[in-house]
């Protein structure tokens, strides 16, 4: 395959340039750098979700005709590295991303035109019932229940690592309408308002003091079987099909930046023999070994998107990318800790720019904050990358599918 972009891709890749320069402000590229996860701050991440809905670049993978962009695949890779290049906020994935390709896939006439456009504006905002106390990397074991009531399914449990639970006012959840045949049998695939009486959010606290996950708790909740997405009891079939796109995206872009990043910090840092830290032996073997799979990564995703752009199925590939990117991505947020030093143990989240409220934190009146902004961003960036292995399914499960659909085993 030809790695070289074409003229025509080149001119793309400008076109793109010039608008950001012009649409992405100071503030905007602010709320991208100092982002302390793959969510950022809401507010920065809807404001610029309306200027690329201006543009008509909000959802340009969608269908045209649902307000997509008729791109090449090249075409979309180059915009998404592109963004993250220049630091823009990354947009939910939850309704974009995730929920809106279930509904072009599996929805309704009435359900497409009521729920797409009001995505692109944000008008709608979803958030992710899947997990349960009980139910993580073995979905399929799901309990809450939803009970058929005419009209109405009537459903109560929980749901636990609800991202922006607190800022989404629907949920796309895996509900249990049967208890017959296999454990994938008898989900069904609902759309619930998160307005309905009886549904209870809970902020969860994470260890970086975030209250971006919440438990979600529904008593009795009354859901018209018209949100139904897809069959009855075949939910499971909506739900792989979402996960698909859940684990896709091309993550070295952000990866290689991000180890620019820590490379120009190391660059500026004092190791403990008193000379610059990019110079210590060690560090920067470590970063190079980084740097080197994030190309080996990069080189993965164009053989996937050469595949995908001849109409067909790259198979196993989406597996084998998430446990690069995620893993990829905590040993390099692990090396930006160790370049911020002493001052990457303080932690002043009032110099970052979270992706939810911090519990129980007081900044100083002053705002004083000890270091540059970058040091207040490693820890917290570490911590919220370890469970980056672990969501979108566990990278052992995805292992187990390489073993399955790459060796046969």
């Amino acid at each position: 395959m030809d790695y070289d972009w074409s003229a025509a891709d080149l001119a793309f890749r400008d076109e793109v340039r010039t608008f950001l320069d012009e649409k992405l402000t100071p503030e905007l590229r602010r709320a991208g750098h100092l982002a302390t996860s793959v969510y950022p701050d809401h507010d920065a991440s809807m404001k610029w979700q309306l200027i690329l809905h201006e543009r008509g670049w909000a959802a340009p993978a969608w269908p045209v005709e649902y307000g997509g962009c008729d791109w090449s695949l090249t075409q979309h890779y180059i915009f998404g590295r592109e963004l993250t290049q220049a630091g823009a906020p990354a947009l939910s994935p939850m309704g974009i991303r995730m929920v809106a390709p279930a509904i072009v896939a599996f929805g309704t006439a009435e359900q497409k035109a009521y729920y797409l456009p009001r995505i692109l504006t944000g008008e709608v905002f979803f958030c992710q019932g899947y997990s349960e106390p009980e139910s993580g990397s073995d979905l399929a074991s799901l309990t809450m229940a939803a009970v058929d009531d005419g009209g109405d399914f009537v459903c109560t449990g929980s749901k636990i690592w609800t991202t922006h639970a607190t800022e989404a006012n629907w949920i796309f959840c895996l509900v249990r309408t049967s208890r017959e045949g296999k454990k994938q049998q008898g989900i069904t695939f609902l759309l619930i308002d998160m307005t309905s009486p009886g549904i209870e959010v809970r902020p969860l606290v994470m260890t970086s003091g975030e209250q971006v996950q919440n438990q979600v708790f529904f008593d009795n909740v009354r859901v018209p079987k018209t949100n139904v997405l897809g069959q009855i009891d075949d939910g499971w079939t909506v739900a792989k099909y979402l996960l698909v796109h859940e684990r896709g995206g091309a993550l070295s872009p952000m990866l290689q930046v991000m180890a620019q990043q820590v490379a120009t910090a190391a660059a500026g840092q004092t190791g403990a023999d008193g000379n610059p830290l990019i110079d210590d032996a060690t560090f920067a073997a470590k970063l190079a070994e980084a740097r080197i799979r994030t190309e080996v990564l990069e080189i993965l995703e164009y053989r996937t998107l050469s595949v995908m752009a001849q109409g067909n199925n790259p198979g196993p590939a989406s597996s084998m990318l998430k446990i690069l990117g995620t893993e990829l991505s905590q040993q390099i947020t692990e090396l930006a800790l160790e370049a911020a030093g002493p001052r990457g143990r303080v932690y002043q989240p009032h110099a970052t720019k979270p992706g939810g409220p911090i519990a129980e934190f007081q900044p100083p009146a002053d705002g004083y904050r000890s270091g540059e902004e970058w040091q207040a961003v490693a820890p917290l960036r570490y911590f919220n990358d370890r469970a980056g292995s672990i969501y979108a399914g566990s990278n052992e499960i995805q292992r187990n599918i390489l073993a399955k659909a790459a060796l046969g085993l």
